[in-house]
């Protein structure tokens, strides 16, 4: 399996700290944001990973992290030009996967204890299909939520105006290679954008998705209110624990 961090986007929300430098450079108590999601690939056993990112600070990446030896990886890099959503971005990462299934991780979120469990059930059952993680939210209008009948997550709904539930779908995705058709095949929505959402629900159509619930805290740091909120959790307790 090999890791994929999407780390593009313009941080249009973190403005006018994102008009001189990349939103996941930005500090998250004492270390660029960045950072969370390559420690979180890592303990999970996933050490060859790709950044996908884009803009005007693409070459500052490479400038902090260099191949990854300090940090115990193997780093690549992909070069999104313009916007267009997750999945547009996700569609960079298929020459580098391979044939492999891949670990997705959000470039802005930051969890407390680490997805090994997850991972690895997802290897036992040899890597076929898809796995989200969900997570209750006080504002779950932020973000994907999930539809659910008992345990099984039958839809996701993107940003909704009226959650069905406080159930968010947290930015840390494990697809079969299948996720790369699925991509291609995507009609933008509404937005303008290929959205995750709409790969998720494929594989919940085809009946092949599996959903845990991740334990611990997790936030995401996209805004200012939640990157003080990731500083003030990492500063109290860390991230990434494991054990």
């Amino acid at each position: 399996m090999k890791g994929v961090i999407l780390a593009g986007g313009l941080g249009t929300r973190l403005l006018p700290l994102t008009k001189i430098t990349n939103k996941h450079l930005l500090p998250v108590f004492n270390r660029a944001m960045i950072h969370y999601p390559i420690e979180c690939l890592k303990n999970a056993g996933i050490t060859d990973i790709l950044i996908v990112t884009g803009g005007n600070s693409a070459g500052d990446f490479l400038r902090l992290l260099e191949n990854g030896d300090e940090l115990g990886v193997t780093l690549n890099y992909a070069y999104q030009r313009g916007e267009g959503g997750i999945a547009a971005a996700l569609r960079l990462a298929e020459r580098f996967a391979g044939k492999e299934s891949i670990c997705v991780v959000l470039g802005d979120n930051i969890i407390e204890r680490n997805v090994k469990a997850t991972v690895d059930a997802f290897k036992a059952r040899g890597e076929k299909g898809a796995c989200i993680l969900l997570k209750e939210v006080e504002d779950p209008e932020r973000f994907g939520v999930a539809v659910r009948e008992g345990d099984r997550v039958t839809k996701i709904i993107e940003k909704p105006r009226s959650p069905p539930s406080n159930m968010a779908v947290i930015g840390i995705y494990l697809y079969d290679n299948e996720v790369f058709r699925i991509c291609r095949e995507l009609k933008p929505s509404a937005r303008g954008e290929l959205e995750i959402t709409d790969v998720n629900n494929a594989y919940i159509a085809a009946g092949s998705m599996m959903a845990g619930v991740l334990q611990g805290w997790w936030t995401d740091a996209g805004t200012f209110e939640s990157l003080l909120r990731a500083s003030k959790l990492v500063a109290e307790g860390g991230a990434n624990k494991v054990g």
